[in-house]
């Protein structure tokens, strides 16, 4: 039970017996005590002052003084200007930290009921994927498996941008001045391919600006069923698909649904009809729809070209009104960058204009920009970090560190390739991932492989280092075990209460989008568990009981920082 809860329940009958009232536990205000002050959990005092017709200090006294009496597991407590400040007794501790190492899935919160869908990643099929879209992709990852792990049935999904006049540029420029090249006769990945085509088409642009206009035909002819744009189109496309396909394995991402524009567009146009017919929506007089939004605060919005093609949130609308009746949702995230903002709303404007009584489930998690240090690993074309690139030089980095601090010494080569690739995924999710989502942030690929400090390899090597005590143990033939009536010393207390921090943890990253929270909870975690070590022998403790007792708890702390680094997507290795 938490210790909140548990002070408030016996407060609770505290009450009862000294003045005959009944208040419910849930009322209570009890918190962690401050840090100036001793004590382990405060207990507001003033709003009892109506039922003890006394002052703050000496209700507070009289409460404090029956709970050391009656309780076992409080030991003491002091009253600072109607605050009782409240000492639990090693008893407590011991039973708490029972309780959370007998339970595998401490952490863990109740089922909600409830569906929610995360949308992620969501890239277009015309360049590879950036260091922006593996921001985008470990966050929307995590938020999933943070919303799984607070009890939700959630849907990972993407949606594909595969058609619009973005894509069309690369075609053009393919069909002109790339003859006939595929990713087989340049050796390249599909979307980097791609990628190259979409770069031309900006150069065909400066040299003559009318192109653009047979990009604008190219796309008309695809709306219309074009069987030599449509062929075109679908190879072109196939090409990406494949090179995502790779750069999503290398990250450990996966979904569990894919949307494709060319699927919703359609479904769009039929929402932007419905809109026309209400009254929603008005055409111009050379066909294009809008939807007026000034009266709202907002710009003139449109959703069909004056051709009748189709823009981005066309497709939205017929992708939400999809998503939300197909799998009868409670609420939707869309893991978007901040430059979407306005985007986003305007589309939970219109879709509450149309009717829908979902509009207000949805929800835009804007995340800031993350950028390189000047002049680091640009790419080939000097404006994007390509995530490949970025992949290989965070694997050179962990090889390169790790080779220099001598921690992988002693393994074999394909265990130190195996390491190679973990440490260097560890240390790219951490890094990104341990920032606030909406703050803008730097990532340095060195910063983030240090073996020392806030980073991902320091949490898997003390993970390693915890594996390692276990192991010595079990060689010496020692198994641990809880006994009780060891005294847990300040440091073992300190570890427990926060443990017992998770499932608060977690609760509060759920309610604000924001894996930072177990991203720094895991950090803690791993700090304490180095100066508990530090100043604590654990295989040397001759008393065979507390050596046992601390076995248990550095394997719990183990299990805890497995559990609070899967959220975040990272593998924690056995040893290192």
């Amino acid at each position: 039970m938490a210790p909140e809860l548990f002070i408030a329940q016996k407060a609770s009958q505290a009450i009862k017996e000294l003045y005959s009232a009944d208040v419910e536990a849930s009322t209570l205000q009890v918190s962690v005590t401050r840090k100036e002050f001793e004590g382990d959990f405060t207990l507001v005092v003033f709003p009892l002052l109506r039922l003890s017709h006394s002052t703050p200090d000496n209700t507070g006294a009289a409460i404090g003084e029956w709970l050391k009496t009656n309780v076992p597991e409080i030991s003491g407590y002091n009253v600072v200007k109607g605050f009782l400040n409240i000492n639990l007794s090693g008893l407590f501790w011991n039973e708490l930290f029972a309780s959370i190492a007998a339970d595998p899935d401490f952490g863990k919160l109740p089922d909600t009921g409830k569906t929610v869908m995360v949308e992620f990643s969501s890239p277009n099929t015309n360049k590879p994927l950036h260091l922006g879209h593996i921001r985008n992709n470990l966050l929307g990852d995590s938020v999933s498996k943070l919303l799984k792990e607070a009890g939700n049935n959630v849907i990972k999904t993407t949606l594909v941008n595969d058609r619009g006049v973005h894509i069309c540029k690369s075609m053009y420029a393919w069909q002109e001045r790339f003859n006939g090249a595929t990713p087989e006769s340049t050796g390249k990945k599909g979307d980097h391919l791609v990628g190259d085509c979409y770069v031309e088409f900006a150069k065909m642009e400066k040299e003559d600006p009318s192109v653009l206009d047979r990009v604008h035909e190219m796309l008309v002819k695809w709306e219309a069923g074009d069987p030599e744009v449509r062929q075109l189109w679908q190879t072109m496309n196939q090409w990406v698909f494949d090179g995502f396909d790779e750069t999503y394995k290398a990250l450990g991402i996966s979904f569990d649904k894919v949307y494709y524009e060319h699927d919703t567009y359609l479904l769009g146009k039929e929402i932007v009809q419905q809109g026309l017919d209400k009254g929603v929506f008005v055409r111009d007089p050379d066909g294009s729809v809008w939807c007026d939004l000034t009266a709202d605060g907002l710009d003139r919005k449109i959703l069909l070209r004056s051709d009748g093609t189709s823009v981005y949130i066309t497709q939205d609308l017929g992708t939400a009104e999809r998503r939300f009746s197909q799998n009868k949702l409670d609420s939707h995230i869309y893991v978007v960058g901040n430059e979407q903002n306005y985007h986003f709303q305007v589309l939970k404007l219109i879709l509450k204009k149309l009717g829908y009584e979902w509009a207000d489930q949805i929800f835009h998690l804007s995340y800031g920009m993350v950028e390189l240090p000047e002049g680091k690993m640009k790419s080939r074309e000097g404006t994007v970090v390509d995530a490949d690139d970025l992949i290989q030089k965070m694997y050179e980095e962990a090889k390169a560190t790790s080779e220099e601090s001598g921690k992988l010494d002693g393994l074999d080569e394909d265990e130190k390739e195996k390491l190679y690739h973990m440490i260097a995924l560890g240390a790219l999710k951490y890094f990104i991932i341990k920032v606030d989502p909406k703050k803008t942030m730097l990532f340095n690929p060195k910063e983030s492989i240090d073996f020392n400090g806030n980073t991902g390899p320091f949490i898997q090597y003390t993970h390693a280092r915890i594996k390692s005590i276990l192991r010595k143990a079990a060689e010496k033939g020692l198994v641990g075990t809880i006994n009780k009536n060891v005294e847990l010393s300040a440091k073992e207390v300190r570890l427990v209460k926060l443990l017992n921090t998770f499932p608060q943890k977690v609760e509060e990253a759920a309610s604000e989008l924001s894996p930072a929270v177990i991203a720094n909870f895991a950090y803690e975690i791993a700090k304490e568990f180095n100066q508990y070590y530090h100043d604590t022998p654990i295989l040397k403790e001759d008393d065979e009981k507390t050596l046992k007792a601390r076995l248990v708890l550095i394997s719990t702390l183990a299990t805890v920082l497995v559990n609070a680094m899967n959220i975040l997507g990272i593998e924690l290795p056995e040893r290192m």
